[in-house]
C-alpha cells in the first residue's frame, strides 16, 4: 500500500486542499481502510491486468504469423537428386534449395560435392555418397522420407575422359536408372528424368552418328522401365545442351547464372525437336514438372530459343506443357 500512496502524492494537484486529501488518503491507507483511493488503486490493477492481457495476445499472434510465414517458405517436399553434381543436376539443386524444399543429393564425389554446395543447413540439404551403377549400396535409407525424385545422370556419347571407371552410356544412363528405379519405395510422388531428344530416331540421321556407342538406345531402355514401373514419372528429353556446367562454392551464383538472350521455351511431344537447350531451361522445367500434375505420365521434347521465356512462372510453365499435349493429339 506504501508505493500505491507514493504515486498518488507525486501525481496529486498541489493545491493545498489537495494535498489535504493526499495525506488524509496516506492516514487512510496506512490503516487500511480502502475508501476512494482503494476504488482507483483497484481500476489501475485492472487496467494493468488488461494491458498485459492484451500484450500477451499481441505477442502470441505475432508468434503465430512467423510460424506460419515460416512454414510457407517451408516446402513439403523432400525431392531426392540424382547427378547432382553434373552439369543440370547443380543447378537442380539450386533452384530446388531457392525455393525452400529439402534436398538429398546423390554424389559420387564428395570432394566435388563439398566444392559445388558448400556447408548447407543439413535440415534443407544433405549429400550421400552413393553410385547408382551399383544396387547394392543404394540402401533403404537413402530414400526415407523423400517424396520426389529428379535425375540427372548421364555421360557423353562417344568415348571420353568421363567414361573412366566404367561411366560409359550404359552403366550410367541404362543400368543407373534401372537400379535407382527399382529400388524406390512406394511412396514417391513424381519421378522426372532427363533424357535427351532423338532417343526414338536413333536409326536416322544425325543420331544414328550420336548412337554409335547406344546412348540413345540406353536412354530410351531406361524412359521405357521408368514408365512401366508404376511409379509416377514425367520424362524430360532436352536437345543438345548448352551454358555450363558451372562451377561454384555459392549457390546463389548459381541462381544468378544466364542462358544470353535464350529464355525462350519450345516443349513438343512425339520426339521431332531439333535443337539446343540451355541447362538453365531443363533445370527449370524439371523443377516446374514436380508442381505439375498435367506432367505425369508425359514425354516431352524441349528446346531453348530467342526470347523473353516463362522464367520460373508456374502458370507459364503449365500453359507450355498444356500445349504440347494439344500439339501432339493433333498430330
Amino acid at each position: 500500500m506504501t508505493a500505491s500512496v507514493s504515486v498518488l502524492l507525486s501525481s496529486g494537484s498541489q493545491r493545498s486542499g489537495d494535498r489535504e486529501n493526499s495525506k488524509s488518503v496516506t492516514i487512510l491507507a496506512g490503516s487500511r481502510r480502502i475508501g476512494d483511493f482503494g476504488s482507483r488503486s483497484e481500476d489501475r490493477r485492472r487496467r494493468q491486468r488488461l494491458v498485459s492481457s492484451q500484450q500477451a495476445e499481441s505477442s502470441a499472434k505475432e508468434v503465430a504469423e512467423e510460424s506460419s510465414a515460416g512454414a510457407k517458405n517451408k516446402s513439403s517436399k523432400s525431392v531426392l537428386v540424382v547427378g547432382a553434381t553434373g552439369g543440370v543436376g547443380q543447378l537442380v539443386v539450386a533452384s530446388l534449395m531457392d525455393r525452400g524444399h529439402s534436398v538429398r543429393a546423390i554424389i559420387r564425389n564428395p570432394e566435388k560435392g563439398k566444392a559445388l554446395f558448400g556447408d548447407q543447413d543439413p535440415q534443407q540439404f544433405q549429400a550421400h555418397i552413393a553410385d547408382t551403377r551399383q544396387q547394392e549400396v543404394l540402401a533403404p535409407s537413402l530414400f526415407e522420407g523423400v517424396t520426389h525424385v529428379i535425375c540427372c545422370t548421364g555421360t557423353t556419347a562417344f568415348p571420353s575422359k568421363r567414361w573412366d571407371g566404367d561411366n560409359g552410356p550404359e552403366k550410367t544412363d541404362w543400368e543407373g536408372v534401372r537400379n535407382l528405379v527399382s529400388t524406390l519405395p512406394s511412396t514417391i510422388q513424381h519421378f522426372v528424368l532427363v533424357s535427351s531428344i532423338g532417343v526414338t530416331r536413333a536409326k536416322k540421321l544425325p543420331y544414328n552418328i550420336l548412337n554409335l556407342f547406344g546412348v540413345l538406345t540406353y536412354k530410351k531402355m531406361a524412359e521405357d522401365f521408368l514408365s512401366n514401373s508404376g511409379i509416377p514419372y514425367t520424362i524430360i528429353r532436352p536437345g543438345r545442351l548448352t551454358d555450363g556446367p558451372y562451377t561454384s562454392y555459392d549457390l546463389n551464383t548459381l541462381l544468378q547464372a544466364t542462358s544470353g538472350t535464350r529464355h525462350d521455351v519450345i516443349i513438343d511431344q512425339g520426339d521431332t525437336l531439333v535443337g539446343e537447350t540451355s541447362r538453365l531451361v531443363v533445370a527449370e522445367a524439371c523443377v516446374q514438372a514436380l508442381d505439375l500434375p498435367c506432367t505425369i505420365g508425359e514425354t516431352y521434347e524441349i528446346k531453348s530459343t530467342e526470347g523473353v521465356g516463362p522464367g520460373k512462372d508456374k502458370a507459364k510453365w503449365e500453359t507450355l506443357f498444356k500445349g504440347a499435349h494439344k500439339s501432339s493429339s493433333s498430330k
